[in-house]
């Protein structure tokens, strides 16, 4: 979910000329999803779910990016404020992320290491690991401006996963533990807001409905690929609201409410990969499940007393308007992050990933486990 901030404005006038005739509609319900654990272990138990894979952007890489030659990197404070002995891992965020709560939910420990972690042990793989690499995306050249993972590059970490794991377990095993994994895809949000608004190859070779046929289309791709490689339940989170995040409510002059704009395309996005998410399940038979990230978070930015928050429009990083990732090192950070919707001004805080985690596990215990 990175942004290259200084370049955000050369989006602004483009999305404010681009419509799309529809306006998102809210999330129906602004309860907080309990996770009843003992309940979820009984159907992990009963469906056999072996472990938690993960791939995607900076929502769901716990410290990949640590060991890259990219300057995409959160290793160091203020990042981890709330992380386990206040430890910065290389998450973008001040705690866990949403992938941590899930894991911890279902038995499999309170993290998910990140696999190029080089102190990361062979045992420490058959409970599962993330191969997410913060400011990826779905479109190769997305990864490749930031010198970071692609997705493609990310499932070759995973052929590696597989070779390891069955010289653990055995092959038979290892297959096994694959086929029941529960995989979570995450990632989005950079082609648009660090690709396709900011350079100009992609715009010249594609509309915006277009590029999204596009992104849909890799999406599709990388997918077939993971169901060859063994995946057969796959969990894909949408794209958060773009308009929202603090950096791009700052840089549109809309500091007191979400940019529509920005918004439209992320929803519209969305839309197209649900309808797609539902042909490869009848096509591949795969068990998918779509976790709405737009609808969450928008009803946490439109609603926070109900969620238990209350800052909105700014992140709890320096002054929350711009800040994130290199320009949020070593500055001084809000009192209360556990109030706060947004960490720094683009990504989510513990608190709003603990909300998303509740709202995955339902979804997954819906589509997946039952």
């Amino acid at each position: 979910m990175e942004i290259m901030g200084a370049r955000v404005k050369n989006a602004v006038l483009l999305l404010f000329t681009m419509g799309i005739g529809f306006c998102p509609p809210l999330m129906e319900g602004k309860e907080i999803a309990e996770v009843n654990v003992q309940q979820l272990r009984k159907l992990a138990s009963k469906y056999n779910v072996t472990s938690l894979l993960v791939f995607g952007d900076s929502s769901v890489d716990p410290g990949n990016n640590n060991v890259l030659s990219t300057n995409v990197k959160s290793n160091f404070p203020p990042y981890g404020k709330d992380f386990f002995n206040a430890r910065p891992t290389g998450r973008f965020c001040d705690g866990r992320l949403a992938t941590d709560f899930i894991a911890e939910a279902m038995g499999f420990g309170e993290t998910v290491p990140a696999f190029l972690d080089r102190t990361l042990k062979p045992i420490d793989l058959l409970h599962g690991v993330s191969f997410a690499s913060a400011s990826s995306g779905y479109d190769d050249l997305t990864a490749n401006l930031s010198k970071v993972l692609s997705l493609p590059k990310q499932l070759e970490y995973f052929m590696h996963y597989k070779i390891h794991l069955s010289r653990l377990v055995g092959y038979d095993k290892a297959e096994n533990i694959i086929r029941n994994a529960i995989v979570v895809l995450s990632m989005g949000t950079n082609d648009f807001l660090e690709n396709y608004f900011l350079e100009p190859q992609r715009r010249k070779q594609f509309s915006l409905d277009q590029y999204q046929n596009f992104l849909v289309s890799s999406m599709s791709h990388n997918v077939e690929v993971m169901h060859r490689l063994g995946i057969r339940r796959l969990v894909v989170v949408g794209v958060p609201p773009l308009g929202c995040m603090p950096v791009v409510r700052t840089i549109t002059n809309q500091i007191t409410t979400c940019s529509t704009s920005f918004n439209r395309a992320a929803y519209a996005f969305n839309a197209k990969i649900k309808l797609k998410l539902a042909a490869m399940e009848a096509n591949l038979g795969l068990l998918t499940s779509f976790v709405d990230a737009y609808a969450i978070v928008q009803d946490a930015v439109d609603n926070p007393t109900a969620y238990g928050l209350r800052e909105t429009a700014k992140g709890c990083c320096g002054t929350g308007l711009v800040e994130f990732g290199e320009t949020c090192k070593g500055s001084t950070t809000c009192s209360d992050p556990q109030s706060y919707v947004f960490w720094d001004a683009v990504h989510p805080s513990q608190n709003m990933y603990k909300i998303l985690a509740a709202k995955a596990i339902q979804s997954v215990a819906q589509d997946i486990l039952s």
